[in-house]
C-alpha cells in the first residue's frame, strides 16, 4: 500500500481507530476519532473526512474537535496554526515555563538569596551585590507587578514595554524622575525578560528594539580646592569623618571602599581595595568585581590612617577595620557619619544648611575625577577610580569647575597636596 497522507492508529484501552492529518507545512494536526473499529473502514473513514463527508460518521463541529485534544503538543499545534493564519497573534500553554504571572517571576527573580540567576552570577564569579537586588526587588514588586497585574511571562511583548515606558514617564513627570532612575527600572524587567529568553523560557527577546531614556544627567555639585582646603582646616565633629572625606577627595574612592579598609588593606604609600563594605552585604569585593591599587601619594595620610587604625577600642589585627565602629567590631562605622561631617564643616565655613544639603559624600569622587581627567591618561585614571569604561570617564572631559581652569591642570600633588591637614 503507498504511503497515506495521514496516519491511522488506535489508542491503548479505545475502542475505535483515530487519524491524525497534516497542515499545510507538514505538521501533524490533532487526533481525530474515526468511529471505526477496523483498520480498512477507518482508512476510509479519514479519506472521507478529508473530503468533508464521511457516509455513517457523524460531522464534528469545530468545538467538538477541540475537544478532542489530548496533549499539550496537539493544543501547540493548532495554536501554531491559528497563529500562522493570522486568528492569533500569540499563546500561552498552561504547561509551557512561561505560564507564570510576570510579577511574580520578576520579584522571585531578584530575590538574593533564591535566585537562579544570582546564584548563575555568583557560581561564575560575577560581582552582584545584595543591595543591587534589593532595590530592583522593590521596584519588580512596587512598579512592574501592578503595571503588569494578570500578565503571564510569556504573554509580555515590546509594545507591553512600551506602554510601560509611557507609564513611567508619566509617573516621573509627577515624581520628576531622572533618565537615570528610570532606565534603573526598567532594568528591573528587561534583564529577567532577557534571561528568560536566554534560558529558553520565552521564544522572543521582547526587550530588543527598546529605546532607552535619555537626558541631561542631574548636575552633580563638587566643591573648589580653596573651599576645600577649607573645609579640611574647619573642626571636625568626628575625626574618623574627617579623614574619610580627605581620602576620598585625593583618591576618588567609593564610601564602602573607605568603610571595607582594613589594616591588612594599608601599604607603604598606597591601599590596596580588596573590598567594599555595606549593611548587607557585609564585605565584598569592590564595584565591578575588580579589586585595584590605589595610590596614596601623601606620607601624612598613611600615618593617619594606620593611627586610626592603632586606635581600634576593639583590638588591632589584620583584618580589623581601619574605620572602627565604637560598638561592634564585626562592622565598620556608619557610613551616614561621612555625610553627617561633611554638612556640618561645610556649615562652619559659611555655607547654608539649604546650600549643603546639595553635596554629597560621592561627590568628591567627582571632585577627585575631575580634577584628574586632564592630567592622566584614561587608563591611568581607571586603574585608580575603578571605572570599567571610557564613558564614565568622559563624562567629567567637559565639566567645568568654578574658577580658572589653569587650577584643574596643575599636578596631583599640587592639587591635592593643599587639602591634606599638616599636623603641628
Amino acid at each position: 500500500m503507498s504511503k497515506l497522507p495521514f496516519s491511522v492508529f488506535r489508542r491503548k484501552g479505545r475502542k475505535f481507530y483515530y487519524v491524525k492529518f497534516k497542515d499545510s507545512e507538514g505538521n501533524y494536526l490533532p487526533a481525530v476519532s474515526t468511529q471505526q473499529e477496523e483498520e480498512g473502514a477507518a482508512i476510509e473513514a479519514a479519506f472521507s473526512l478529508m473530503k468533508g463527508d464521511c457516509p455513517g460518521q457523524k460531522k464534528l463541529s469545530i468545538r467538538e474537535f477541540v475537544r478532542g485534544v489530548e496533549s499539550s503538543e496537539d493544543a501547540k499545534v493548532i495554536c501554531n496554526e491559528l497563529k500562522r493564519l493570522g486568528y492569533i497573534k500569540s499563546f500561552v500553554l498552561s504547561s509551557a515555563p512561561e505560564a507564570v504571572d510576570l510579577g511574580k517571576f520578576l520579584v522571585s527573580f531578584w530575590d538574593y538569596d533564591t535566585s537562579p540567576y544570582v546564584k548563575e552570577k555568583l557560581r561564575r564569579k560575577h560581582g552582584i551585590h545584595r543591595n543591587h537586588t534589593v532595590g530592583q526587588k522593590l521596584s519588580a514588586e512596587n512598579i512592574w507587578a501592578p503595571f503588569f497585574k494578570g500578565k503571564l511571562l510569556g504573554e509580555i511583548t515590546l509594545k507591553d514595554i512600551d506602554s510601560f515606558m509611557d507609564e513611567l514617564d508619566s509617573f516621573s513627570q509627577k515624581g520628576k524622575l531622572s533618565s537615570g532612575r528610570k532606565n534603573n527600572i526598567l532594568r528591573a524587567g528587561t534583564v529577567p525578560l532577557r534571561w528568560a529568553f536566554s534560558k529558553g523560557m520565552i521564544d522572543k527577546d521582547v526587550t530588543s528594539g527598546i529605546v532607552w531614556f535619555s537626558g541631561a544627567r542631574a548636575s552633580r555639585n563638587i566643591l573648589t580646592p580653596e573651599i576645600a582646603q577649607a573645609v579640611f582646616s574647619a573642626p571636625w565633629l568626628d575625626e574618623r569623618a574627617k579623614l574619610a572625606n580627605v581620602l576620598a577627595a585625593i583618591t576618588g574612592l567609593r564610601a564602602g571602599e573607605i568603610l571595607g579598609l582594613r589594616s591588612r588593606d594599608l601599604g607603604k604609600d598606597c591601599l590596596y581595595v580588596e573590598h567594599s563594605w555595606n549593611r548587607r552585604d557585609g564585605l565584598k569585593t569592590p564595584k565591578n568585581n575588580e579589586p585595584r591599587t590605589v595610590e596614596v601619594p601623601f606620607p601624612q595620610i598613611i600615618s593617619d590612617l594606620i593611627l586610626l587604625s592603632k586606635e581600634n577600642p576593639h583590638g588591632v589585627s589584620m583584618d580589623s577595620f581601619v574605620f572602627w565602629a565604637e560598638k561592634l567590631s564585626t562592622k565598620p562605622m556608619e557610613s551616614k557619619l561621612f555625610i553627617l561631617g561633611l554638612r556640618d564643616a561645610l556649615v562652619k565655613v559659611g555655607l547654608t544648611k539649604k546650600e549643603v544639603e546639595e553635596f554629597s559624600f560621592h561627590g568628591w569622587r567627582h571632585f577627585f575625577t575631575t580634577y584628574m581627567v586632564s592630567r592622566l591618561e584614561k587608563k591611568l585614571l581607571k586603574s585608580q577610580t575603578g571605572h570599567l569604561s571610557d564613558s564614565m570617564i568622559d563624562l567629567y572631559g567637559g565639566h567645568l569647575a568654578e574658577g580658572d581652569r589653569e587650577k584643574i591642570r596643575s599636578a596631583q600633588v599640587e592639587v591635592f597636596g593643599k587639602l591634606v591637614p599638616v599636623n603641628n
